[in-house]
């Protein structure tokens, strides 16, 4: 299983540089960050400062969208930063959440975010499409190479990643969603023709190793209520009792009444209160190492492919250094 971290880019940038040096050195295969351009700093500035400072990591969002950015600003991003650094980007994107709701926004449709998929990733490869009626190209992009892993949650949404795109993200570590999620993905892809062997899956989650289970939950607890974000829409689309989504996604929203994007991703979020601790149990991965090591197996048993840590809690290097010392490079 590959291993990667996923970073806030809040100043000083100087900060996050260090940090991924840290993770490459520790193991860690990769190196991402939220994409949020009004709650913290401009991560693609960020990226060729880390790629100039590191050897191997690759990095990437997680996730950008396809409304605040322009896709041939950020296939023409993506593209530069390989010429300059070698293949060492991954566009993970989604619909868009924080990015686009504070200012105003609603995400993207499904047909919009595949159609930006496919035009962000052939440019950046050095393929041409047709935008709006003209035929656009990058003719200084030769034998590109730009991996496209979509976040998903709900059954189109999976359905596009397995057709659409080259991997599928998935923010949150419960394995019985997980394994649902992965079964509906990659039947699209072979659907689609394509190899289920080349299809890559990321499972993102808060990570804490430690004892205190209370206080692990309660720093954790955030994570239930920014997943809960999508977890409304779906169930907005699809009904609660559609059976379309599992109901251990659909159950833990009842109690929700809104949610602040001031504290978004932070520990202590006074919008998560309604989140139970058997949801912060399911979708993080808390406890011992050994009980890391376990749940991690299970997943990768499944079909992940990489983990990513959020260490956004009260003891990041604690957790970052058991995770290097115990189980990067050893599930």
């Amino acid at each position: 299983m590959d291993f990667g971290l996923v970073a806030q880019t809040n100043p000083p940038a100087r900060g996050v540089v260090e940090l991924a040096q840290r993770a490459e050195a520790a193991g860690f295969t990769h190196f991402w960050t939220f994409d949020s351009c009004v709650l913290w700093e401009e991560p693609f500035v960020i990226y060729s400062q880390i790629l100039a400072a590191t050897e191997r990591i690759m990095v990437g969002p997680m996730v950008t969208n396809p409304l605040t950015r322009a896709w041939t600003v950020t296939a023409s991003t993506f593209a530069t930063l390989s010429e300059m650094f070698g293949p060492r980007v991954v566009c993970g994107i989604g619909r868009g959440d924080s990015a686009v709701r504070v200012t105003g926004g609603a995400p993207a449709t499904l047909a919009h975010l595949g159609e930006a998929m496919g035009v962000i990733k052939s440019l950046a490869e050095g393929g041409t499409i047709d935008l709006h009626g003209t035929e656009v190209h990058f003719p200084w992009v030769s034998d590109g190479h730009l991996a496209v892993l979509m976040a998903a949650y709900g059954p189109k949404a999976l359905d596009l990643a397995g057709r659409g795109s080259d991997g599928l993200i998935m923010q949150l570590a419960d394995p019985f969603v997980v394994n649902w999620a992965i079964g509906v993905a990659e039947s699209a892809v072979r659907d689609a023709g394509k190899d289920v062997d080349d299809f890559y899956v990321v499972v993102a989650a808060p990570a804490y190793v430690g004892d205190d289970r209370a206080h692990l939950r309660d720093q954790t607890r955030w994570f239930g209520g920014m997943v809960g974000n999508h977890v409304a829409d779906i169930v907005h689309k699809y009904g609660a009792e559609s059976g379309m989504v599992p109901q251990a996604l659909t159950d833990y929203i009842k109690a929700r009444q809104g949610y602040d994007y001031s504290h978004h991703g932070q520990a202590g979020n006074p919008s998560t209160e309604f989140v139970p601790d058997e949801i912060v149990d399911r979708f993080c991965v808390l406890g011992s190492v050994e009980e890391h090591r376990e749940k991690l197996q299970e997943l990768s048993d499944m079909g992940v492919d990489q983990f990513a840590l959020y260490l956004m809690h009260d003891d990041p290097d604690g957790t970052f250094d058991a995770y290097s010392q115990h189980l990067v490079g050893q599930v």
